[in-house]
């Protein structure tokens, strides 16, 4: 919303749906229908389950959302590319 009324909360994706939509799970417990937003869209954000997001949801429906960020892990368990010596 661009008016500035949407309540912005962070939650953990539950599980992946088909249309770009996803469960995800507030740190109240509370599960909620969530679509990605268009820039995640546009610039081919990938989210999959387990996933930390960032979404918007209006003040008056509670039980639906639109994910406009994806968090970046805490301690990634990919090793450093090495470079190679020519």
């Amino acid at each position: 919303m661009s008016d500035g009324k949407s309540i912005e909360v962070e939650g953990k994706v539950v599980a992946v749906l088909p249309g770009t939509m996803f469960k995800v799970q507030l740190a109240n417990g509370h599960v909620v229908l969530a679509h990605i937003s268009g820039k995640l869209r546009k610039n081919f954000i990938k989210i999959a389950a387990g996933d930390t997001v960032k979404m918007e949801m209006s003040p008056y429906d509670l039980e639906k959302a639109r994910i406009t960020f994806r968090m970046k892990e805490q301690n990634p368990f990919t090793p450093s590319p090495r470079r190679r010596r020519y």
